[in-house]
C-alpha cells in the first residue's frame, strides 16, 4: 500500500478553510494553497504561525497547526485512493493530549486513526492476493491537510452549537471543491472533534455519493467523530470507528448481499464471545453489536441498519461484561471491500 504519509511535497495543503462551524472542528484539503496565509497551489508554507492562530489559542477555540503539512497532491491516482483529513481541536483537545501533534495538527488519536486505515486496507489486500484476486492493485491511503469549518463564510453560532452531520459532509464537501482536492475516484475521510455533538453521532457519509463510484466525478465524503470516541469510550474504538466509516465508501447494499443475508453494512462485522463474559468486536460492528441502550458496548448505539440475527457472526451479548473492540477485519467485510474494488472500481469489473 502507498502512504503518502505527510511527506512535504509541494502542491501546499492549505490548512485553515471551512464552511460549517464548530470551533472543535476541522476542514481537509489536498491540493490548493492555504487561505489564511495566501499560499497558493504548489507552495509549501512551513513554520508560519499566524496572529489568528495565537488568537485562537489563547482565547480558547480551535488550535489550528502552524505548519501547512502537504501529502502527495490531487494527481495522486489509483484504483483504491483514500485521503484522512485532520479536524481542528480545541485548546482543551490538545492539552489532554500533552500537546503532542501539535505542530503537525495530527494528534494521537487521529494519527491513530490513520494507522488503523491503513492496516485495514492492508488486510483487504492481503486477503484479496491470498485468493488471485486485486492482483498489482496500488491502495493510497493518505494524509490531507488540516481543515477548519469554523472558518467558513456560511458558518453560523448554531451550527457551531449544534452542526448536523448532513451539514458538516456538505461544509467539507464545498472545502475539497475549493481546494482543487476531487478526482472523481477518492474517498475523503475526515477526523471530527465534537464530544457534544449528538447530531453528528460517532460518524457517517454524505449522501448522495457515500461510496466512491455513487456520483460520477464527485468523489465520497466521510466524517468519524473521533471526538466522540476519545470522551465516551476508549482508542480502541476511536480506531474502529474511524475503518468503520472509511469502509461505508467501498461498499453497497449490492455487494453487501452477494457475501451475507443482508444488505446492511454493518451486518458484515463480527462480534465474537472469546470467554464466558467477554465480547470482540470488529470494526463494521462497531456501535451496533450491543443492546441499543446507553453503555451497550459503545456508550452509544448507531441508529441506522441493523440486525444480529443477520450478522455475519453474533455469539449474543447475555452475561458480556467486557467488551472488546479489535481493528481486526471480519472475513465478510474484507470479502464484501473485495467485491467493491473488482465491479465499481476496476476497468474490467
Amino acid at each position: 500500500m502507498t502512504e503518502a504519509d505527510g511527506s512535504r511535497d509541494s502542491g501546499g495543503d492549505g490548512t485553515t478553510v471551512g464552511t460549517t462551524a464548530d470551533t472543535t472542528a476541522g476542514t481537509a484539503d489536498d491540493t490548493t494553497g492555504d487561505t489564511t496565509t495566501g499560499a497558493t497551489d504548489d507552495t509549501f508554507v512551513d513554520g508560519v504561525t499566524t496572529r489568528r492562530e495565537v488568537l485562537a489559542a489563547l482565547g480558547g477555540a480551535a488550535v489550528l497547526s502552524s505548519t501547512t503539512e502537504t501529502t502527495t497532491t490531487s494527481v495522486t491516482e489509483g484504483p483504491v485512493h483514500l485521503r484522512v483529513y485532520p479536524g481542528a481541536l480545541p485548546t482543551t483537545g490538545w492539552a489532554r493530549y500533552g500537546w503532542q501533534g501539535v505542530s503537525s495538527g495530527w494528534p494521537p488519536p487521529y494519527e491513530d486513526a490513520l494507522d488503523a486505515i491503513r492496516d485495514a486496507f492492508d488486510q483487504v489486500t492481503a486477503y484479496a492476493v491470498d485468493q488471485g484476486r486485486l492482483q498489482d492493485i496500488e491502495v493510497i491511503v493518505e494524509r490531507g491537510g488540516q481543515v477548519d469549518l469554523s472558518l467558513a463564510s456560511g458558518s453560523s453560532p448554531r451550527d457551531a452549537v449544534a452542526p448536523t452531520q448532513q451539514g458538516v459532509l456538505d461544509a467539507f464537501a464545498e472545502v475539497l471543491d475549493e481546494r482543487g482536492a476531487v478526482t472523481g475516484r477518492c474517498s475523503h475521510l475526515l477526523c471530527w472533534w465534537g464530544p457534544v455533538h449528538y447530531a453528528v453521532g460517532y460518524g457517517g457519509t454524505r449522501r448522495p455519493n457515500h461510496h466512491v463510484d455513487a456520483v460520477e466525478g464527485e468523489d465520497a465524503q466521510v466524517v468519524a467523530n473521533l471526538g466522540a470516541t476519545e470522551t465516551w469510550d476508549s482508542r480502541d474504538v476511536t480506531k474502529n470507528v474511524a475503518i468503520h466509516e472509511a469502509f461505508h465508501t467501498f461498499l453497497t447494499g449490492n455487494v453487501v448481499e452477494t457475501v451475507i443475508d443482508s444488505r446492511c453494512e454493518h451486518d458484515l462485522g463480527s462480534a465474537v464471545r472469546v470467554d464466558e463474559d467477554t465480547l470482540e468486536v470488529s470494526p463494521m460492528a462497531t456501535a451496533y453489536a450491543g443492546p441499543d441502550e446507553v453503555g451497550g458496548g459503545t456508550q452509544f448505539h448507531g441508529t441506522t441498519c441493523h440486525d444480529h440475527d443477520s450478522f455475519y457472526r453474533h455469539d449474543g451479548y447475555d452475561g458480556v461484561e467486557n467488551w472488546r473492540y479489535t481493528t481486526t477485519v471480519s472475513e465478510a467485510t474484507l470479502e464484501a471491500v473485495t467485491t467493491y474494488i473488482e465491479h465499481y472500481l476496476l476497468e474490467e469489473g
